[in-house]
């Protein structure tokens, strides 16, 4: 009903104010999609190369400055045993560059956790254990700036936040007996620290932005080179069928060898444009259209099935679709055909890899529904995923098919699911295939009731 209401809404609006509307649109998909809602990068640039200086510099760092505050440019106050404390954090970094995957979900957590615990935590308890001067200003600004260039920018901005809160609670209930900062000083650390973490976040966001505008353009030169092999795939088309005609009359023999040829070179006419019109929607995964209309899954999935290019008729038996319960969503019925092509060629590419005779059933598709969602599930008995990689395979040109696929397809997915309003999650074992799960929110009759259909059961 919600929904009903801000569409009713919506619909005003763009009537009657439509520059307000033009604007909270901008609002919405520059700032609020492109910007806030862009996906996460919890280490900038990862590899275990930037980790690993990053540890061995924290490593030497902290003592380093712990003997030059200490000897040679005394502050007010400084712990050699504290730096060593936060030191030894560095050998954390340098374990994760040597064993662990860059990321990896459990990398990026003990990263940040390491991160935040020396930049932001620490840099504000030593700023207010030496009262504010001079130096541990710099130092301040230079930890904003730093911390800045290793995480994402939303995750720098929550860190400084908290640290310094954490920072200041922590310093008032244990902290020694310091300076406070008053009057005029205060008043200008404010400033500065102020205006260093306001630059500090448009930049950060600016180039996060930046990135994806270089994402867009590439994406784009990948339509426009696809769109322009239609060209010489017409005259693939005009060749074959001149190659039937010559068949029909020649003689039985001559015209047996040539009806073969002509097929093959329709056919690969056709697997080429359908690939093309992949690519074409690929190159626009971060500009989708809005346009939406109830899609019926059972029947999208079995058109499909029935269109799909297979490669040989034992692909085509592989297919099992389970229609166990069928549903309707609200979303565009040409992006999710692409959605469902993409997982099918994933199945059947990890089927290929496997390098064992297809039987049926060897790429199922489940249609159901499961807490008040459609779920739809495409599953495969191929060679399965590595777990390093399972936290990647839905990043943009990121591949794990051994760097030979363009790593668009699962991108794309989860972009056009997403915008659906569901959600798309892998389970997977190496060598024991990969399930591949859409949940999506079910379409909404005027009464509230959703649109969900008896169970029945098809196969292609």
């Amino acid at each position: 009903m919600a929904t009903d209401r801000w569409a009713t809404f919506w619909y005003a609006l763009q009537g009657h104010w439509p520059r307000v509307a033009r604007a909270l649109a901008w609002l919405r998909q520059d700032i609020g999609n492109d910007i806030l809602m862009a996906p996460l990068e919890p280490i900038l640039h990862p590899s275990a190369w930037r980790i690993g200086w990053l540890g061995a510099l924290t490593l030497v760092g902290h003592p380093l400055f712990g003997w030059v505050w200490t000897s040679w440019l005394p502050q007010p106050w400084e712990s050699m045993s504290l730096r060593l404390a936060f030191g030894g954090l560095g050998v954390v970094l340098l374990i994760l560059a040597a064993k662990s995957n860059p990321f990896a979900l459990s990398t990026q957590v003990i990263f940040n956790l390491v991160l935040w615990s020396e930049l932001p935590f620490l840099f504000s308890w030593l700023y207010l254990c030496n009262g504010g001067n001079a130096v541990w200003l710099a130092s301040a600004v230079s930890m904003v700036l730093i911390y800045y260039q290793t995480v994402d920018w939303r995750i720098a901005t929550v860190g400084i936040a908290s640290g310094a809160i954490i920072g200041s609670l922590s310093f008032n209930a244990f902290g020694p007996a310091a300076p406070q900062i008053l009057g005029v000083s205060a008043a200008t650390n404010s400033a500065v620290l102020g205006f260093t973490w306001c630059m500090a976040i448009v930049l950060g966001f600016s180039t996060a932005n930046q990135r994806r505008l270089h994402l867009r353009r590439t994406l784009t030169t990948m339509g426009i080179m696809a769109h322009e092999l239609r060209t010489p795939l017409a005259t693939v088309s005009l060749v074959s069928q001149a190659l039937r005609g010559v068949a029909q009359g020649a003689d039985g023999k001559t015209g047996g060898a040539i009806e073969p040829l002509a097929n093959r070179l329709e056919t690969l006419a056709r697997n080429m444009n359908h690939q093309i019109d992949t690519q074409l929607v690929n190159a626009r995964m971060l500009r989708l259209t809005p346009h939406s209309e109830p899609i019926d899954v059972g029947q999208l999935v079995l058109q499909m099935t029935e269109q799909y290019p297979f490669r040989n008729a034992q692909e085509r038996n592989a297919i099992e679709v389970h229609v166990r319960q069928n549903f309707v969503f609200d979303s565009s019925p040409a992006l999710f055909m692409q959605v469902f092509e993409n997982l099918l060629k994933n199945a059947l590419a990890a089927l290929a890899r496997a390098d064992a005779p297809l039987t049926k059933g060897d790429v199922a598709i489940d249609i159901a529904t499961a807490g008040g969602k459609g779920r739809l599930t495409f599953s495969d008995r191929g060679v399965g995923i590595l777990p390093a990689l399972r936290h990647r395979i839905f990043e943009p040109f990121f591949s794990s098919d051994n760097h030979n696929g363009h790593g668009l397809g699962l991108a794309f997915c989860r972009r056009v699911v997403k915008s659906a309003g569901g959600s798309i999650r892998v389970h997977s074992e190496l060598g024991r295939g990969a399930s591949f799960v859409i949940e999506l929110p079910l379409a909404r009759l005027r009464g509230g009731s959703v649109t969900v259909h008896q169970c029945t059961q098809a196969t292609p």
